[in-house]
């Protein structure tokens, strides 16, 4: 079907190429001025290409040659016309593309193209429709047959393109486009007649040169914007898979494979590609590729990328876009196996082949981070017994060599999922895992007691090893794992202050010591189980309008008997319990019904805001159901702030669900820019909708260096199309400065602390939107939510103070 299609189309091409040169051949000068025109005009206009779908490379694309028909035909017959401008685009595409079954089909598409709007142009007029409408009316038609040609060889060629859920055709792209070429052909057609606007008339001739020299710049500036575009979209998309790719680069933890699928969305979002593969074969014609050492050693295996023929060839940047991120990869992969070996060697014991002692440390923080909150672990402390009264009898190499072995029977006699370690001379730890019951964990204790005990025979002499064991049991996820160590080694040091004191000296002993887990814990895990949290809000406020626009809510909770728990560690707690995602859930719910009734009350509070980590905006943590919390409040901005720190490793699944939440209507803001773990790549690493500048950036206005980073910061938002939100507005003198920088929204106490809903509902019914109202502040709130540092207020209507405003 390709090379029977291919044949119609280059038959087309030729044809109306040779009728179009043979028909000019006796035709004045003055016509094979226009026609060269026409043909620079044509292949212009072909290179400037017009998507129509809202995936950049996997959306069909057409080109509009037609454009300089209505022109052309003003003084040359129509095969010539059409001739011209299928000469054009074949030139065009030779040159760009350097393909020539590629420029044929293009310029028999558009020869086609051509025939069929000149066959309803003079169909229509036949009808009496005036010459403009029947242009217009062509226009269109060719538009649509380009259309329909296009989706029927993508459908065939590639019918299984990953568009991430999207329409192959925007309605949107689409209507723009065919009203825009509709417009400029019947500009173009009327203006060779009476001669283009500002212009004195000569002759029809000079007209139609004007006309479609005018064409040809309009359509080079269009070109040129667009390759600027790309330009900045390939530095972006360098740039981001770079760090990409670096990440953990330290450690040597991603496999070759695994770095290849990190190099793939590189090279996706840098080139600009419709697929890109790692395969066993080099490139066909119309991709490029480059050879990847890393993948699978001793095979040839290549990064394939292609592109559909007529979406542009690729060019010499593109090709060395490619080779940067594949030397990247492959020093990426090379520094990990540098730096594993030498980790390895750092962090194994020489004499047993054991983890030493810094390994287990980060095992075990590894261990106890990613285990759910009710699986158990336990830690074992092991000593040999009158382990320097053998050295000093048997000599070391003896010493040694028992060392060794216990090495050995602890790695045979642990689970699989278990961890043995050498952490000093004598002394060993164990982390059992996976556990359900401190029995289980005994049991295990036990069995090491026993293989451990049995008779060690070194050269001439027999051994009867005599341990010491101290057991930590621990039930719960740690906030300080470090406890459970020490647990353990003091009650493995219990037992051996036994024995000095008269206890058993010929037997092996297990202590059992009574670690718990903190209670913070156990608070904070029944807080978000049973759904106690509760949210304050605090405004986020116009400096332009003086208006309330937004909350922001925050996650609260008292205790009966320890009072108000501190935000950040509830946060923190959350985490390391595993509950993260779902205290996040119970703010999202409790932050949206909110909003509603706010809005109720005050309808221009627009928007709510409330924290997560940039990892969790992924579709299998909270992503999908803040999606579906949104469609529920149409009338609601939501708004989700990504914390600086988590951005740190954003991966480019975290990138392209953030597109796609901002297509969908939510927003992404960066919270605490300008705190200490600022960095300019956090203002590109991840798509936002607004930058949140932090209290410290802001803390003395009087220095002209705050004020000139304000200023930058705000230049970068307008060009990079993100809003700034200034925090820590304290008073007015602060909100006055801002203002006269030319900041446009702000938080902070000046404009109200974070308030509980019922406080927040009764000041939106009492002030309305108003930013700034009387400095009333309930006892109840003035007691919880005032920051460490400063005073409390008097609850005295008018009394000085540092939250002390001007009246509404």
């Amino acid at each position: 079907m390709r090379r029977y299609g291919l044949a119609v189309f280059a038959a087309a091409a030729l044809l109306t190429i040779v009728v179009g040169v043979i028909s000019l051949v006796p035709a004045p000068q003055e016509h094979w001025a226009v026609a060269t025109v026409g043909v620079l005009c044509a292949g212009v206009l072909e290179l400037t290409w017009v998507r129509l779908g809202s995936v950049a490379h996997r959306s069909p694309m057409i080109a509009l040659p037609v454009l300089a028909l209505p022109a052309l035909a003003t003084l040359l017959p129509m095969q010539t016309a059409i001739g011209t401008i299928a000469l054009g685009v074949l030139l065009a595409v030779l040159l760009e593309a350097g393909r020539l079954t590629v420029a044929l089909y293009s310029a028999g598409l558009q020869s086609l193209g051509g025939l069929l709007a000149v066959g309803m142009f003079a169909g229509l007029r036949a009808l009496g429709i005036t010459d403009l409408a029947a242009v217009a009316a062509a226009c269109a038609g060719y538009i649509g047959f380009l259309l329909l040609v296009e989706v029927l060889r993508k459908r065939i060629i590639d019918p299984a393109v990953d568009r991430g859920g999207r329409p192959l055709l925007s309605p949107a792209r689409m209507a723009g486009t065919v009203v825009g070429a509709t417009l400029v052909a019947v500009l173009a057609g009327f203006w060779s007649v009476a001669g283009p606007p500002f212009l004195v008339e000569v002759s029809a001739t000079v007209n139609t040169l004007e006309v479609l020299l005018g064409i040809v710049i309009v359509a080079s500036i269009v070109k040129v914007v667009s390759v600027f575009a790309d330009m900045r979209r390939r530095l972006a998309g360098l740039v981001a898979g770079a760090s990409a790719l670096s990440a953990d680069a330290e450690t040597g933890a991603r496999s070759g494979a695994e770095i290849a699928e990190v190099l793939c969305q590189a090279v996706a979002d840098s080139v600009g590609v419709e697929a890109v593969v790692v395969r066993g074969e080099p490139a066909r014609p119309g991709e490029i590729s480059l050879p990847l050492s890393f993948v699978a050693p001793g095979a040839a295996r290549y990064i394939v990328v292609s592109r559909d023929a007529m979406d542009g060839a690729f060019t010499g940047n593109d090709r060395r876009a490619l080779a940067a991120l594949v030397t990247t990869a492959e020093m990426v992969v090379k520094a990990g196996q540098n730096v594993a070996g030498l980790t390895l060697r750092a962090n194994t014991d020489p004499l047993t082949g054991l983890p030493n002692y810094g390994a287990f440390q980060a095992a075990l923080a590894n261990i106890n981070d990613h285990r759910d909150y009710s699986e158990a672990l336990a830690v074992l402390f092991l000593d040999l017994d009158d382990f320097k009264r053998l050295n000093d009898r048997h000599g070391h190499a003896a010493g040694d060599e028992v060392l060794r072995e216990l090495g050995r029977r602890l790695r045979a006699v642990v689970r699989p999922d278990d961890l043995v370690a050498r952490v000093g001379g004598d002394e060993f730890v164990v982390i059992l895992t996976h556990l359900t019951s401190l029995g289980e964990a005994k049991v295990v204790a036990e069995r090491i007691l026993a293989t451990t005990g049995e008779p060690l025979i070194v050269g001439p002499t027999t051994f009867n090893p005599m341990m010491s064991i101290g057991l930590a049991y621990s039930a719960h996820r740690e906030t300080d794992v470090t406890q459970l160590v020490q647990d353990a080694d003091r009650a493995m040091l219990a037992i051996k202050k036994t024995r000095r004191r008269g206890g058993s000296a010929h037997e092996s002993s297990i202590n059992i010591s009574s670690h718990r887990s903190s209670q913070m814990n156990d608070i904070i895990a029944r807080a978000i189980d049973e759904d106690l949290l509760e949210l304050a809000f605090q405004p986020i406020v116009s400096l332009i309008t003086g208006q309330i626009w937004a909350f922001e809510a925050l996650v609260r909770y008292t205790d009966p008997d320890l009072g108000p728990l501190s935000p950040p560690s509830i946060v923190e707690k959350a985490k390391g319990l595993g509950r993260l995602d779902a205290m996040t859930r119970q703010v999202a719910v409790k932050a949206m019904a909110a909003a509603a009734d706010f809005r109720l009350v005050e309808p221009r509070v627009v928007c709510m805001t409330f924290n997560v980590e940039a990892g969790q905006i992924l579709p299998d943590r909270v992503g999908t159901f803040v999606e579906d919390l949104a469609d529920r409040y149409p009338g609601i901005s939501l708004c989700l702030e990504l914390n600086e720190r988590s951005m740190a490793k954003v991966t480019p699944a975290i990138r392209a669900q953030a597109d796609r939440m901002r297509d969908l209507g939510l927003m992404i803001a960066l919270d605490d820019y300008g705190s200490q773990d600022s960095s300019v790549d956090s203002l590109v690493r991840m798509p936002m909708d607004i930058l949140k500048i932090d209290k410290s950036l802001v803390d003395d206005l009087d220095d002209i260096r705050q004020r000139e980073v304000l200023t930058a910061l705000q230049g970068f938002g307008d060009n990079l199309e993100y809003s700034m939100i200034v925090e820590g507005v304290e008073n007015e003198t602060m909100a006055s400065h801002l203002s006269a920088l030319g900041i446009r929204s702000a938080q902070g106490f000046h404009y109200g602390v974070p308030e509980s809903f019922e406080h927040t509902l009764n000041r939106l019914e009492q002030y309305g939107a108003a930013a700034v109202v009387p400095r009333i502040i309930p006892a109840l709130v003035r007691d919880t939510f005032v920051p460490e540092g400063v005073p409390a207020l008097p609850a005295v209507p008018g009394a000085p103070g540092p939250f002390a405003v001007p009246a509404a």
